[in-house]
């Protein structure tokens, strides 16, 4: 009875021993299953301790391990080898990465989607032009990887199959599409150097639906109204119009703005214009894309029109936008130049001017400088140009200056400012407005030269601030931490995207300032320089200037982007705008 008590136990285990038998491999692991599993293994747990160091959410991290394993997917159904599709997909997060951070530390963005769908041969020249050694760069890493792929390749014992790989690639695909559209990525988080991978899916995923439901810029569909058209030739001024200087005024505000800051005394002046008023300018931009608000008073139009593909807004309207300020100043017989500080092909910089009806293009090659210089160079470079062509008819001027641009974390240029002192501000936050008052001491000596060489020409000049300063949205509440501060720049609050604009005048007095708001967005600044030199407005301005009264100096922003997105179509129907 003991031993037949036993019995069943021990028939369970036999049977469970045959079962285990079944089971296992018909042959021992071989050395190149081990090195490939160990492959596997080491390559999934690189890709964790990246996502462990760049991505910062809970979001973030699905959205890292969802693109992850699709990508993974991709390539094991191209290739059904684990160890190679997984080291493919490392190397390309790997690169985008990379990317990203080189980008950010050019323009303080990373690298989202659109980077890929709009690809032109200004971008390619730009990276190569800074960058010289990037060919061989690229060669060596591909003849460095090409072994490495090889040798895995050769090691890669295990293959998968296609129908199982397609199911979770597409699984995996749309949970990150899911994700995408339940929780959006905010569009300022772009200006972030973190998150790469998730924020480089998500924008592909709400890119793609943009692009789909309505194109690469807002408008309304089919109207029945129309520009009241007047002849194109038509400029006929009441009087000699002037000479227009439009300076940028690289990354300027009134600092005060933010509580606690300590400037030097006549701080203030340089922010106010001729008559004494103080004036803002709300632009689209924080802390860095000065290519938004140059789009702004180029065009008169909105970059937030361009959804998320705002910041590719210059390249996308290159030979597209036919519309603007010097286009409108050319029908009245101006010779229009622009002098731009960096390289043309920068964000497609001078292939988008020329077509904005910039006739004489000049980067920073055309202008025999390697950095960026004083202010008082490109204003010298300015009056060069005034006195070679001034009497060849009026000149519009597009001059930008450079000396408050980051970094501030060294002097710029500093016997230029024997007797500064420190303020008692954070040492950046010092540096910038000693560079603020380099820059009030260079224009104010325009001025006099100006009135000095050319007693005889008279001259309307307009200022800009294109945006804060990299660390403006951290002093203007500095109780907020960076959750906060990313739902204010999301909702556009106007505390985060005010600069200034002034106006002044040698030898001229300005024709009409009834569009010179003290508050103004930044795509009105084309009509305010128009009507203050005197010029007749053509059909589009005119009907710009119905929009600015009735919302108040609003634009974009006015009836939650309704205005705008007729006025685009108006341009359409026009002409004036094409292939958008």
């Amino acid at each position: 009875m003991l031993i037949a008590g036993h019995g069943r136990p021990l028939a369970m285990l036999s049977a469970a021993s045959t079962l285990l038998n079944r089971l296992a491999f018909s042959e021992t692991i071989s050395r190149r299953d081990i090195a490939t599993l160990v492959t596997v293994a080491g390559l999934h747990l690189a890709a964790l301790v990246i996502m462990a160091a760049t991505e910062v959410d809970l979001v973030a991290k699905i959205a890292f391990l969802l693109a992850w394993a699709a990508l993974n997917c991709v390539w094991l159904a191209a290739l059904r080898r684990p160890a190679i599709a997984a080291f493919m997909s490392l190397a390309m997060l790997v690169a985008l990465i990379l990317f990203s951070q080189f980008k950010y530390d050019k323009l303080m963005m990373t690298v989202n989607f659109v980077d890929l769908m709009i690809i032109d041969r200004d971008t390619s020249a730009f990276l190569f032009t800074i960058m010289p050694n990037l060919r061989w760069s690229v060669t060596l890493s591909a003849l460095l990887a090409a072994p490495l792929m090889a040798l895995i390749w050769h090691f890669d014992t295990f293959r998968i199959r296609r129908r199982i790989t397609s199911t979770g690639g597409a699984c995996c695909l749309g949970a990150l599409v899911a994700l995408s559209m339940s929780v959006p990525s905010d569009f300022f988080d772009e200006f972030f150097n973190h998150n790469y991978v998730s924020k480089f899916s998500r924008s592909g995923v709400e890119s793609i639906y943009e692009l789909a439901t309505h194109g690469l810029m807002e408008s309304d569909g089919a109207i029945a109204e129309h520009l009241k058209s007047a002849p194109a030739a038509a400029c006929n001024p009441a009087r000699k119009l002037p000479h227009i200087i439009l300076l940028h005024d690289e990354s300027s505000f009134d600092i005060t703005a933010a509580p606690g800051i300590k400037v030097p005394p006549g701080y203030h002046k340089h922010f106010r214009s001729f008559d004494g008023v103080a004036r803002k300018l709300v632009v689209e931009g924080a802390g860095g894309p000065s290519w938004f608000t140059e789009y702004n008073v180029l065009t008169g139009l909105s970059a937030r029109s361009y959804g998320r593909f705002a910041t590719s807004v210059t390249r996308i309207a290159a030979g597209r936008v036919a519309r603007g300020l010097p286009h409108a100043l050319s029908r009245c017989g101006y010779k229009t130049f622009s002098l731009y500080p960096f390289y043309g092909a920068f964000l497609g910089s001078r292939g988008f001017q020329t077509a904005a009806g910039i006739q004489h293009y000049m980067d920073m090659t055309d202008l025999g400088t390697r950095g960026f210089e004083a202010d008082s160079f490109y204003f010298d470079q300015a009056e060069k140009i005034i006195a070679r062509e001034r009497r060849n008819g009026p000149l519009f001027l597009y001059v930008y200056t450079v000396a408050n641009h980051f970094p501030w974390d060294s002097r710029l240029r500093p016997e230029l400012t024997p007797d500064w002192h420190n303020l008692g501000n954070v040492p950046n936050i010092d540096e910038y407005i000693r560079r603020q008052g380099m820059t009030a001491h260079d224009y104010g000596a325009l001025l006099e030269r100006l009135k000095r060489d050319f007693p005889t020409e008279s001259f309307l000049i307009v200022r800009y601030g294109d945006h804060q300063p990299e660390f403006g949205y951290r002093i203007i509440d500095p109780p907020l931490n960076e959750a906060a501060i990313a739902r204010h720049l999301l909702a556009f609050d106007p505390r985060y995207f005010t600069s200034y604009y002034a106006i002044d005048a040698v030898n001229f007095q300005p024709a009409d300032l009834s569009s010179a708001l003290k508050t103004l967005d930044a795509p009105y600044l084309p009509l305010v320089v128009q009507e203050a030199a005197g010029m007749p407005l053509d059909a589009s301005f005119a009907e710009q200037k119905a929009i600015l009264q009735r919302c108040h100096g609003l634009f974009y922003r006015c009836a939650g982007g309704a205005e705008a997105r007729r006025f685009n179509r108006l341009l359409i129907a026009a002409g004036l705008i094409k292939g958008l």
